[in-house]
């Protein structure tokens, strides 16, 4: 019985096949930004929304729409802009003079994989709408609430550098969002591969041609067995005493909640499972806790002035804490 458990739980050969191919899928379109791609299989094997960030035209909606073509379940695609209603994303009531009655048609966020592009640029109201779907997958229109089906992820983009025409996001609904990936300029090497690429190829490259990798339905059982990975109680602590660390910190003005210690945990299990293991080690859970964190973490006014940022915080604070071995 032992020897058919252990095996269960270590049989991550579908899942280790599937990873490798996304990454294949993606790395013959875009070039570099391995740790993006890295962040962004493990948000959605550990069951979480993603918050991808980066300048324009480092290629942060073309690796989202990768990531969704690889994956054979409903993609939708949202534009934020200013003038969005919340009626635009979730949906609106409209009279049928047949029925005299009215119907609901569903907004684009009924799917599995959403893009929000440009988040930042629609106002609170258009993003108090997503405060429910986020959470707790449903929606409530008119007094009836509305499932939506699993898997569902949020992949949304923003840009940090235009200002005008944007609104900065709520503390809660940040919070909502598994991990924030930064997309950084590509290396010198990157950008000359990139180049060169791009001068070779005849044919523009259609994401149409994509072939999906992973189903809906694969997708939930892989999941489940992410889950199901080994953490050692000493690793639960180290992660416990890291949140607690960023409450009690001089430079933050708030540190994360509850919600982070478990979205750290959950991303490290993802990235066990990827790299084809079945527990959890201490790197796991240092390398996943900058994107778990940097958008969790407000500084405070002298420590922001100083251009400190959320991850050097986050830096600091692990290495104050006894890495368990």
């Amino acid at each position: 019985m032992e020897e058919e458990i252990f095996e269960q739980r270590t049989d991550l050969t579908k899942l280790s096949q599937a990873v490798a191919q996304i990454k294949a899928t993606i790395g013959s379109i875009v070039v570099g930004q391995l740790d993006t791609i890295d962040l962004l299989i493990a948000g959605i094997l550990a069951d979480g929304h993603l918050l991808i960030e980066g300048v324009p035209g480092v290629a942060k909606t073309l690796t989202a729409k990768l990531i969704a073509r690889a994956i054979d379940a409903q993609y939708s695609r949202i534009q934020f802009t200013p003038d969005l209603m919340p009626s635009d994303v979730i949906g609106t009531s409209v009279f049928n003079p047949k029925t005299t009655e009215f119907e609901f048609k569903r907004g684009p966020v009924f799917g599995n994989i959403i893009l929000i592009d440009e988040v930042n640029r629609a106002p609170a109201k258009t993003q108090a709408a997503l405060f429910e779907v986020m959470e707790e997958r449903q929606i409530t229109v008119d007094g009836h609430q509305y499932n939506l089906e699993e898997p569902f992820i949020i992949l949304a983009t923003q840009n940090p550098v235009e200002q005008e025409g944007t609104y900065r996001l709520p503390e809660a609904q940040l919070d909502r969002f598994l991990f924030k990936i930064e997309v950084k300029y590509p290396t010198l090497e990157d950008e000359i591969a990139i180049l060169t690429r791009q001068h070779q190829q005849k044919t523009a490259i259609q994401l149409t041609d994509i072939q999906p990798v992973l189903s809906a339905q694969d997708i939930i059982s892989i999941r489940k067995q992410v889950r199901e990975l080994y953490v050692e109680p000493k690793i639960l602590e180290f992660v416990a005493k890291i949140i607690h660390e960023t409450r009690n910190n001089k430079s933050l003005y708030l540190g994360g909640s509850p919600r982070a210690s478990l979205a750290i945990v959950n991303g490290a299990k993802a990235l066990a499972a990827m790299k084809g293991r079945d527990f959890v080690t201490p790197e796991d859970i240092i390398w996943i806790a900058p994107a778990v964190l940097r958008h969790r973490l407000m500084l405070t006014p002298d420590k922001e002035m100083e251009g400190v940022t959320p991850d050097e915080v986050v830096a600091q604070i692990i290495q104050k804490i006894e890495i368990p071995r």
